[in-house]
């Protein structure tokens, strides 16, 4: 009996499975040490100083920002280890989780591009930017339906009577031209205009070489699709291959593709003239954005205005396969049609030539950690127990 009773018992124990884990809710994970956020105590923490301010343009008001804005503008151009110092006694880091088993995400760049255009229609300048049309439609559903708060829906009246989805890249984009009238400008080049969709802001630079500003005004409420990928799932290129000069090569070597390939991507950006004297182009925190230290996130996981340490990885300079880690202060300045997601990011990498290359060259997965505010932190100039003082080494 007891050889018996031994071996039900071992059958049971055969059968039993360790108890599995709750998946985790992706967002703001666990408060971690300054010590494991990866890279910290090499930052050049000084330079994110100017979108520290600008952010404080915006939310220095707020209770949680007052205190830590006006300490900040008691540093108008700090050296690093006073950054590091400032960064580490007001705010708190987490670690993003993105709910899987992985916390890492993907990190892309987004540029400021320059194209050629003008206010009339030419045999050259062909190719319409439209302003917001005076049918598009703001549907708040939030009221009716929770999970929909603050999602973006847009629509159209069709005969006065039912409320239909707006027109896609396709039907704005064809013979038809339902948007005749509402064109801003036009420019010389159907790929750059594409592009320009994508990054959401531009310069615009005229005949007679003046150069104007055009931003996001508005969008059509499609989902975006990434042209990326649509050219990886049908074979044309590899994930390894796909960056921006790839996809540009592509299009370029493709001419009679371009067009089907570009309405794959039914989502559709109206834009507006902006003022010329800000010193970039204006995030959807309504602050310019600052080159490499402003980030594009997904609200609904990190507020608008919060410091992030980014981490991902970029190509050695001379085109080599080596990977050389790419890590700094940031501050989530801006939004994107494209970023979703809590570990999932857009760096400004800047304006023309410069800009372009980095951004072009950003698509690797990466970690994100989010600054909180701290509710109580020592004043300015005190030291911290375990910290270096404002003037130490980091």
């Amino acid at each position: 009996m007891a050889v018996f009773a031994l071996l039900l018992l071992m059958a049971a124990c055969a059968t039993l499975e360790p108890p599995k884990e709750k998946p985790r809710e992706p967002g703001v994970g666990p408060m971690v040490p300054w010590s494991k956020v990866p890279g910290w105590k090499a930052g050049s923490q000084a330079e994110a100083w100017p979108a520290l301010l600008a952010t404080c343009e915006r939310l220095g008001s707020t209770p949680d920002w007052r205190a830590i804005c006006d300490e900040a503008e008691l540093y108008p151009n700090p050296s690093d280890a006073q950054a590091r110092f400032f960064m580490r006694t007001r705010f708190t880091p987490h670690r993003m989780v993105g709910g899987g088993d992985d916390d890492r995400g993907l990190i892309t760049g987004y540029y400021v591009p320059l194209l050629n255009g003008s206010f009339e229609p030419t045999e050259r300048y062909r190719y319409p930017l439209y302003e917001p049309p005076e049918d598009l439609l703001h549907i708040n559903l939030g009221a009716r339906f929770v999970r929909l708060a603050g999602e973006r829906v847009r629509g159209r009246l069709n005969g006065n009577q039912e409320v239909v989805p707006y027109y896609d890249r396709a039907r704005i984009e064809s013979d038809a031209q339902p948007l005749s009238g509402n064109e801003l400008l036009w420019v010389d080049n159907r790929i750059d205009r594409f592009f320009l969709h994508i990054q959401g802001s531009g310069r615009i630079r005229l005949p007679d070489g003046e150069v104007v500003k055009v931003g996001y005004a508005d969008q059509n409420g499609r989902r975006y699709v990434s042209i990326g990928k649509v050219l990886i799932d049908r074979g044309d290129l590899t994930s390894e291959e796909v960056s921006l000069p790839a996809i540009r090569s592509w299009l370029h070597s493709h001419p009679g593709r371009v067009r089907p390939l570009l309405n794959e991507n039914p989502s559709y950006v109206f834009f507006a003239l902006r003022e010329t004297n800000l010193g970039g182009p204006l995030g959807s925190l309504g602050v310019p954005l600052t080159p490499r230290r402003s980030l594009a996130v997904d609200p609904d996981h990190i507020p608008l205005g919060s410091p992030v340490w980014m981490t991902t990885k970029l190509p050695a300079p001379d085109h080599s396969d080596e990977q050389r880690p790419y890590r700094r202060l940031t501050f989530a300045q801006d939004t994107g049609g494209a970023i979703n997601g809590a570990v999932r990011a857009d760096l400004f990498t800047g304006q023309g030539v410069p800009g372009e290359w980095l951004a072009g060259r950003m698509k690797d997965d990466g970690r994100l950690y989010l600054f909180r505010p701290a509710w109580k932190y020592k004043p300015a100039g005190t030291q911290v127990a375990g910290e270096p003082a404002p003037d130490g080494s980091g």
